[in-house]
């Protein structure tokens, strides 16, 4: 029989995997996004002084993390004192709200339908809603390269990193899978929302890009290494990786999106529009074949043998633990 936090972990992941997010539930998301529009507007308006915006990002990103860690440990204890079955509902569907397992093959799937009957327009306009690029003048290339590098970013943050600090919480005596998924999440929406190097989040967001980049290294790294030992030719892969990720300025996406690019024998990055200035970035992998829907799908499968084989291996390691536990 399950314990608990594999009990959890199974079907939170089955739930992300068949239901997802419903659009008509308010998201934990978007409380922290809410949260934290209102404190940097603020923060803008009443705080000029560089230093000072420094302190208001740190005051917000540790408030933030460990807040949204502390309260859903709350709500969890305070619902499975109510009922344990209501408890442990509450607790499953908190942790299914951290994977974005089923949005992001939602997202991919929302732009390649328009553009497998030839309507560009109705692909652009889809694509727009899930990337800050400008998409008004993509072709059907550039847009599928698009959708293959958002698949690739945000299999890690959006999947495997949500998974990976939801099983050190499980591991955890007395704290369980999804606090330390939450203050991930947190992490997360923070970066996403202010961790830019342009102004007005320069100062106030420093915090939380470098802190997000330091929780999301050892989960990206092991969901590469993960990556390339399915791809039945690890060296290869990770040689190329090891070539061209560190030309990214970013310490995790460009390792990421290096690992599908590899396996998946295209190339990544590139010139790309935002709000009409160009940027240049790195290519990454060799192009060997162009990237099609069917090269997107593999990619999207990929994710998900990753998430499952993570998710099998800490059932075995929680169940061993308890077993081992049983008779000491």
């Amino acid at each position: 029989m399950f314990s608990s936090s594999e009990f959890i972990l199974v079907l939170a992941s089955i739930w992300d995997y068949v239901i997802g997010d419903p659009r008509s539930w308010l998201h934990p998301v978007q409380i922290m996004g809410w949260i934290i529009h209102n404190y940097t507007q603020l923060v803008i308006k009443l705080v000029p002084n560089n230093l000072l915006r420094r302190l208001a990002g740190i005051i917000l990103g540790l408030g933030l993390i460990l807040g949204s860690a502390t309260i859903t440990w709350l709500i969890i204890k305070i619902s499975a004192q109510i009922n344990l079955g209501f408890g442990i509902g509450i607790e499953i569907l908190l942790l299914a709200s951290c994977f974005a397992g089923k949005s992001l093959r939602v997202a991919a799937e929302d732009v390649l339908e328009p553009l497998r009957e030839f309507d560009l327009t109705t692909a652009r306009s889809k694509l727009s809603i899930y990337v800050g690029r400008d998409t008004e003048q993509l072709s059907s290339k550039e847009i599928l390269r698009a959708i293959l590098e958002t698949v690739g970013e945000n299999a890690v943050d959006g999947v495997t990193a949500p998974l990976f600090y939801g099983i050190i919480g499980a591991l955890i005596p007395g704290v369980g899978p999804v606090p330390l998924a939450f203050g991930y999440k947190a992490a997360s929406t923070l970066d996403s929302m202010i961790g830019y190097l342009r102004e007005p989040y320069t100062d106030l967001g420093w915090f939380s890009a470098q802190l997000e980049d330091r929780l999301t290294w050892l989960p990206c790294r092991l969901t590469v290494l993960t990556l390339a030992l399915f791809s039945g030719n690890p060296r290869r892969v990770l040689t190329i990786c090891r070539r061209d990720a560190v030309l990214d300025p970013s310490p995790n996406s460009g390792w990421s999106e290096s690992v599908y690019a590899a396996i998946l024998g295209v190339q990544l990055g590139g010139i790309n529009s935002y709000g009409g200035i160009i940027k240049e970035k790195p290519l990454l992998g060799n192009c060997d074949r162009e990237i099609t829907p069917a090269i997107i799908q593999k990619a999207l499968a990929l994710t998900r043998y990753c998430f499952l084989s993570w998710l099998a291996i800490a059932v075995m390691i929680l169940i061993f633990i308890r077993i081992i536990s049983s008779f000491i």
